[in-house]
């Protein structure tokens, strides 16, 4: 059994500039964080007692025979591409919901392809677990996303992450005092809305005509380096706030389906009762927005927005990881014995495995 960690994200700025139909003409950064919110995924070879032979759980449960008939596409291509031909269970658990802009999505895959390489016997590097996914998600499933959420999910920090029109994507984790961080960090709150969305139905809005957009996109891409600025100087970090808030306004300008009248009366609310900027994370149209306030007006804010429920979150840097294996080996034997070879008893099976006094 293996289980994988993967951290959701939060990006600041630059969001856009990470399609490949944008940065592969133009080039494309953003300024983005891992926090200490996981999604999980528990994977073991599946004990051949059972009519299926591929178990997922996730929201729904699903016992299959065959990878053609799982209906999760992620959990359908990524099994697909590692070609697994045993029988296999997967258990997905997470701290937030999905479809709230946190890179849920992208966190499946990543964490998913870290478990099965594990379970495999494979140790894989961070890059190829985002590029790996990107591929997945982009050309397999055909998914309009865009190539942040796996890079920031598979290595974790608080990252620049670079896109260059060659399609090389590099890594630069920001440098800079970690009183600085630990107060920009105080300076952040996570509310919920609890507004569902599909964020490639959103992003359609403006990818597919993305060169319509060449101005928004390179002011955006402008504040990814300003937002760095701020943070490696001794600038009052409310600058960085208020650099959020020019940041929602060229966000909202991209499609009219990035926000709506909801959104826009709870940022009003929040910018009037002290928040110096904030953003919807992901695509928008809803799910987890960010708020830049200062410590002593977040009180007041929790109060005005109680009907949104508050997430209170930190940094993390470890990004997607295997925290649990337990690989009993011996399990083959008895698979073995289907083929032919000296027959086991479930029984003797079972006390071959670790932990049964007879190992």
């Amino acid at each position: 059994m293996i289980i994988s960690r993967t951290p959701f994200r939060i990006s600041f700025f630059g969001g856009g500039t990470d399609y490949p139909s944008w940065y592969r003409e133009h080039g494309g950064a953003v300024l983005v964080t891992s926090i200490n919110k996981y999604c999980y995924l528990t994977c073991r070879y599946l004990p051949p007692f059972f009519e299926h032979k591929i178990r997922i759980i996730y929201s729904k449960i699903e016992n299959c025979l065959t990878v053609d008939e799982i209906q999760h596409p992620a959990a359908r291509e990524v099994i697909r591409h590692m070609q697994i031909a045993r029988g296999l269970e997967i258990h997905h658990d997470a701290d937030l919901p999905a479809r709230s802009g946190i890179g849920s999505s992208s966190a499946f895959t990543v964490g998913l392809l870290h478990a099965l390489h594990a379970l495999q016997g494979r140790i894989v590097s961070k890059h190829e677990l985002a590029m790996e996914s990107i591929r997945l998600e982009q050309e397999v499933l055909k998914e309009t996303v865009g190539s942040q959420d796996q890079v920031s999910t598979a290595y974790g920090g608080l990252n620049l992450i670079h896109f260059h029109r060659n399609g090389e994507i590099g890594v630069t984790p920001v440098v800079t005092a970690s009183e600085r961080i630990r107060e920009l960090n105080s300076h952040l709150m996570l509310f919920y809305t609890g507004i569902k969305r599909t964020a490639s139905n959103i992003a359609e809005s403006y990818v597919t005509n993305i060169q319509d957009r060449r101005r928004q996109l390179r002011l955006m891409k402008e504040l990814v380096d300003e937002s760095v600025s701020i943070l490696n100087s001794g600038t009052d970090i409310r600058a960085f706030g208020e650099l959020l808030h020019e940041a929602w306004q060229i966000k909202r300008s991209l499609s009219a389906k990035v926000s709506n009248s909801e959104v826009d009366e709870l940022y009003d609310l929040a910018y009037k009762n002290g928040a110096l900027g904030g953003k919807l994370l992901g695509a928008g149209g809803g799910g987890f927005f960010l708020l830049f306030a200062p410590p002593d007006v977040q009180a007041r804010l929790r109060e005005t927005l109680d009907k949104l429920i508050y997430v209170p979150f930190s940094f993390e840097y470890a990004g997607s990881q295997i925290i649990f294996i337990d690989r009993q080996e011996d399990f083959a034997a008895l698979e073995a014995s289907r083929n032919g070879h000296a027959a086991l008893t479930f029984r003797e099976w079972a006390e071959m495995q670790p932990g049964s006094g007879n190992d």
